[in-house]
């Protein structure tokens, strides 16, 4: 498996593509669908919206960060995460994670939430979000709703997700 991945920035020629990963990696069209959603939300933050290249240059993974709030205060939403099944284990999902929290940084973003498998989340920085007072609008079991701070301390209260999430 190759472990030299190339991250960049979506394109709109990259859409079919990222289309596609979403559809190949979950069991149905509802994190596609979203994506496409999300990219015509107010919102949208193009440069958070990653791809993940395969040395030969295929599209192989794709990573989503997206505007919520937490507490009112502004914060971005780590989802989708999506690779192709024949890359998943890879490292190309982690490659594009980094890169993606790495441009969050860059850009003085202030924390980043994630409702994710807890034994993956936490080689990012991530941990439990209820210590710091953080709480989904939803049920969720509370070990898979999880926070990272990029700068300063985390904001505290419920997490208010983008239109599209349905939340």
């Amino acid at each position: 498996m190759p472990t030299d991945w190339t991250v960049r920035t979506e394109t709109a020629a990259d859409r079919a593509a990222v289309r596609a990963v979403h559809l190949a990696a979950f069991e149905t069209a509802a994190e596609a669908d979203l994506v496409d959603a999300l990219r015509a939300d107010a919102d949208w933050i193009p440069e958070l919206s990653l791809v993940v290249e395969a040395p030969d240059g295929a599209l192989v993974g794709h990573v989503l960060l997206t505007r919520c709030r937490i507490g009112g205060q502004p914060a971005l939403c780590l989802a989708p995460v999506a690779v192709l099944p024949a890359h998943q284990g890879a490292g190309a999902g982690s490659a594009g994670i980094r890169a993606a929290l790495a441009a969050a940084r860059e850009r003085g973003e202030r924390a980043v939430t994630v409702l994710g498998h807890p034994g993956y989340y936490p080689r990012f920085g991530f941990v439990r979000a209820s210590a710091h007072g953080i709480r989904p609008p939803m049920e969720v079991p509370d070990e898979a709703m999880m926070a990272l701070a990029l700068a300063g301390e985390l904001p505290a209260g419920t997490i208010g997700y983008a239109r599209p999430f349905g939340l």
